[in-house]
């Protein structure tokens, strides 16, 4: 890696001779500004040609004419540039999209949705196959893959296994005697021979005719439902209501056919000033069968084909069962679609084409995604949204935040010490994303040392929010700075602490006094009737709910072993004698009568072996 040092000014002489020794070969490129933070990460085939495209060079470094005024605005601020060399230009690709990810830089868009979905399976191979939920890819012949499911797979699977007797555990395929599923109808008991695989293979196909077409299972799933209710077992019935709901909503375009048309997968993107939606169809046999949607905001404006090539990167970086034999774009992406292609071949090991409609089906199929989009954006309201604009401009953040991570820590006395981040994202807590850290550190501030660590390990599998908000004052914002610049991250951090009166928080009831704190430490202290300290609270709050509840189960799984070990004879002292030598309940719970009988008296040994087990 090559990086400028000294003088950090916006398009000084210092930039200008890193500029003169940048090489032809293919790499990935950093802007910087004058504070370090990093603008920018980009890519090319030929690093000297592509970085010096940013810049006009005389009469002085300013840039250069033919930028979009997103892109000019970024160069005017380069202080600083950084490159690394690869290997060729799918590397350069695949490298610009990791360090996008983990990064965060202030003017790439950074798409956080790259998660695989879900599919459905079943082994064509065996006697008596079950269908099975998977995101992985499995390497056996025979089996047939249903999906990509981007919302209900799991309530489909699940009413696939209340109306067909198929054999409904994995379990059930090493019995040798009819289980309880047999004598409530809900299986056939082929373990017993009371099916044949003939017969069974007919339960099996219009199993699959429903997932192919969940519309189908829609009316037994109803009957069932009305059969439960009238024998007056209505909370099976209420459970058999939400599952209908959520399969109407599986797919509203399933009835959309392009008969003509077979395995496509569909990238369509709408933009608007500050919001943009990116819509994908999956299309397998004609049929639309899932579609996804991904709302994205920049105060930036967007470029469209920065977008593109990023969503398909993330998308087929994972390891899919079905792979569409072409992808269709609104869009042309010019250089790009071979280098796109390239990397799609290297990944799949298959030629997928990347294609720009237009005229016909593949046109139409396109239009109905963007008009699903520009929809999206119509319905898509936000009450928050001020609130957000305004924690900007109170912070003076570089952009508005709308995904917020937030970190609280819990402990006894230095015991059962653990962590929490909770995540809110727009509108709504993500409790998907939530985390819970079990953590070593004795106080407080090495505890979040270590969670904070943890936390920035993981940003290569789920991406930097925009804003940390951190339950402490001025030196766990310090710590969480120190250990950001040090790993390269372009992320913000906001803390919110409670105000001591005589050494303990103030908390007064209806008078809640928090302290706001910028990075730059400076303090803000808000009304308790602001907006802006109730929806921080919110969060943190949330946090420390969190944390608290997991510290409980902690200390509570502690006493039961604790219980576990008084017996006659043991008590604290033999406990803690125990502890020393095995490290944890869980390591003494399963260890061996010999290795106690190191530690204790064969008495003890054997009481202690004998309360566990």
């Amino acid at each position: 890696m090559q990086e400028t040092k000294t003088l950090l000014t916006p398009l000084s002489e210092t930039l200008l001779e890193t500029l003169k020794k940048v090489p032809n070969d293919s790499g990935v490129y950093h802007y910087f500004d004058t504070q370090g933070r990093l603008l920018y990460v980009g890519k090319a085939k030929n690093l000297k040609n592509r970085i010096k495209s940013y810049f006009r060079f005389t009469p002085t470094l300013s840039p250069a004419p033919n930028l979009s005024p997103r892109i000019a605005q970024m160069v005017r601020q380069i202080a600083q540039l950084r490159y690394i060399v690869v290997k060729d230009e799918n590397d350069a690709l695949i490298l610009e999209n990791s360090l996008i990810k983990q990064l965060k830089p202030k003017y790439n868009i950074l798409l956080r949705d790259d998660k695989t979905y879900p599919y459905l399976c079943v082994d064509l191979q065996e006697d008596f196959p079950r269908i099975l939920l998977t995101r992985k890819v499995f390497k056996k012949q025979g089996l047939r893959y249903f999906g990509p499911f981007s919302m209900g797979a799991r309530d489909l699977l699940d009413s696939i296994y209340e109306i067909f007797p198929l054999v409904q555990k994995e379990a059930c395929k090493k019995g040798k005697k009819a289980c309880l599923f047999y004598q409530i109808h809900r299986c056939l008991a082929p373990c017993e021979g009371k099916i044949t695989t003939k017969e069974y293979a007919t339960i099996l196909q219009n199993a699959l005719e429903c997932v192919e077409n969940p519309k189908k299972i829609l009316p037994l799933l109803e009957k069932k439902m009305l059969q439960l209710s009238e024998n007056l077992r209505f909370e099976e019935a209420g459970i058999l209501r939400d599952r209908i709901a959520k399969i109407q909503q599986l797919n509203p375009l399933s009835s959309v056919d392009f008969a003509n048309l077979i395995d496509l997968d569909v990238f369509a993107l709408v933009c608007e000033e500050k919001r943009a939606v990116l819509v994908k169809f999956f299309m397998r046999n004609g049929r639309i069968i899932s579609s996804a949607t991904q709302s994205i905001k920049s105060e930036m404006g967007f470029e469209k084909l920065e977008i593109y090539k990023q969503a398909i990167v993330n998308y087929y970086s994972n390891t899919l069962p079905l792979i569409p034999k072409q992808i269709l774009i609104p869009f042309d992406l010019g250089d790009s679609t071979q280098e796109l292609e390239t990397f799609l071949y290297e990944k799949t090991g298959k030629k997928i084409t990347i294609h720009y409609p237009k005229s016909g089906d593949k046109k139409r199929l396109c239009e109905l995604a963007l008009q699903n989009g520009r929809e999206i954006l119509r319905l898509e309201q936000n009450d928050e949204e001020e609130i957000f604009s305004s924690l900007k401009a109170l912070f003076s953040l570089q952009s508005t935040p709308y995904r917020f991570e937030v970190f609280d820590t819990s402990h006894h006395k230095g015991a059962q010490c653990v962590g929490a981040m909770v995540v809110y994202d727009s509108k709504d807590f993500i409790k998907e994303s939530y985390h819970h850290y079990l953590l070593e550190g004795k106080d407080e501030y090495t505890q979040m040392r270590e969670m904070l660590s943890r936390r920035i390990q993981d940003f290569e599998m789920e991406s930097p929010p925009d804003l940390w908000v951190l339950d402490g004052g001025a030196g766990q914002i310090n710590l969480a700075k120190e250990l950001l610049n040090s790993a390269g991250v372009n992320l913000e951090v906001i803390g919110i602490a409670k105000e001591k009166l005589d050494s303990k928080a103030h908390r007064a009831k209806g008078n809640a006094r928090d302290i706001l704190r910028d990075e730059n430490l400076e303090e803000y202290r808000l009304s308790t009737s602001d907006k802006r300290l109730q929806f921080l609270q919110k969060l943190r709050d949330e946090a420390h709910r969190f944390a608290i509840t997991f510290h409980q189960k902690q200390k509570q799984k502690i006493m039961q072993h604790s219980k576990i070990l008084e017996v006659k004879g043991v008590g604290k002292a033999i406990q803690n004698k125990l502890l020393a030598y095995f490290g944890s309940f869980e390591a003494i719970e399963n260890t061996s009568l010999e290795e106690l009988k190191k530690v204790l008296s064969e008495n003890l040994a054997n009481a202690v072996f004998n309360a566990l087990h």
